[in-house]
């Protein structure tokens, strides 16, 4: 019997990997990691500063243990650099493995910043454990960051930067922050707390360049503008990898493209996770990550079974005003009704009907999110 090989040590390969378990404590299974293996959960590098914790005390069990405690092969520091879905097969640098199924947990990258400038290679990213440890290195005893983006990962750097004591500066080509995810009421809510934190904002620009000035940094925007820096953190997005699957002829669009199952154009291979667009939605939050991580280890196990998301609320990590966000479905009409007090932004997505399709809460309104899930659907 071949074994299952899943592709990346992230979250997800890691969460189905324990729900296999869960269902099957004696299939073989194979995962296969580009990094060495360690358990720590992403979600936490974005506000790991201001609570003084390094890249040491974010990494979780090495990958002995992982493999000890869920009964599995780990190959770490090794890179797939080809599938054959037709002979059922998958390459490395240094060998070949016949698998029975193979899942895809690649997770995303980065999006390029195309800047220029003599010193665009000093620009940051943080994107694993690795990226976080190097991002503590160079802002160690630095005093300005520049955070280019304001999207959900910009705020929470920015928030959690500024709540270390460091000046920040958001460069962000919306007019406010969150703007894909946030009526305008709710996104100048937030701007302007992370503000009151300390926070600066340039909306409606895009960096161009980065050059050495002196002993630091200097960021020109499009408008000709310039901002002084010691380090500057590029937070403008992420891409699946689909790069292996694509050149492997399975088909992907955003992400590796599946249906509910998590099932891929190539018969036995499965994608989940950042990298995947599932029935047309790219889910790159770790909600949607745990209902395909039960709904693919079910599947595995011999019980097919589709991912099927309740309402899923996504919880924005900026301590100085929280947000609480349920984006109305894609093609959903009608629009916001806003009520906003002192203590935060109630916003409710309403439907031509007049029905709950969605919500955007700050602040202390944060706290009616479970009742409001309740309520999707229905006339509030």
């Amino acid at each position: 019997m071949q074994p299952i090989f899943i592709v990346g040590s992230g979250l997800a390969g890691y969460t189905l990997l324990r729900e296999i378990r869960k269902r099957d404590a004696a299939m073989p299974v194979t995962l296969v990691t580009a990094d060495d293996g360690t358990f720590y959960s992403k979600p936490n590098l974005s506000n790991a500063l201001a609570a003084g914790r390094d890249a040491a005390a974010l990494a979780g069990a090495p990958a002995e243990k992982m493999a000890a405690d869920l009964k599995a092969t780990l190959l770490t520091r090794t890179t797939v650099t080809a599938i054959d879905p037709a002979t059922h097969r998958i390459r490395t640098a240094g060998a070949e493995y016949g698998y029975g199924r193979l899942v895809l947990a690649l997770g995303a990258d980065p999006f390029p910043h195309r800047l220029e400038g003599d010193a665009a290679d000093t620009v940051l990213t943080v994107n694993d454990l690795a990226g976080y440890a190097r991002f503590r290195e160079a802002i160690a005893g630095k005093r300005h960051a520049v955070v280019l983006g304001g999207g959900l990962i910009g705020c929470e750097f920015a928030n959690d930067l500024a709540a270390a004591g460091m000046d920040v500066t958001v460069v962000h080509l919306g007019d406010w922050p969150l703007e894909r995810l946030l009526p305008v009421e709710a996104g100048q809510r937030l701007a302007g707390h992370l503000s009151a934190l300390g926070v600066r904002w340039h909306f409606g620009r895009t960096a161009k360049r980065v050059d050495t000035a002196g002993n630091g940094l200097r960021v020109t925007l499009d408008d000709g503008s310039a901002i002084d820096a010691d380090v500057v953190l590029s937070a403008i997005g992420l891409a699946p990898r689909t790069q292996l699957a694509q050149a492997a002829g399975i088909p992907v669009g955003r992400g590796i493209r599946t249906d509910r199952f998590l099932q891929t154009g190539a018969a036995d291979v499965y994608a989940m996770g950042d990298c995947a667009e599932v029935d047309g939605q790219v889910l790159p939050y770790v909600q949607p990550l745990m209902v395909q991580a039960r709904a693919l280890a079910a599947t595995l196990a011999g019980t097919p079974t589709e991912a099927v998301y309740p309402p899923m609320p996504v919880m924005v990590k900026t301590p100085a005003h929280p947000v609480a966000v349920l984006p109305p479905a894609t093609g959903v009409g009608g629009g916001w009704k806003v009520d906003a007090t002192a203590e935060g932004v109630n916003a409710l997505h309403l439907d031509a009907d007049g029905r709950l399709q969605g919500f955007a809460l700050t602040g202390a309104e944060t706290g009616k999110r479970n009742t409001l899930v309740k309520g999707i659907g229905a006339k509030p």
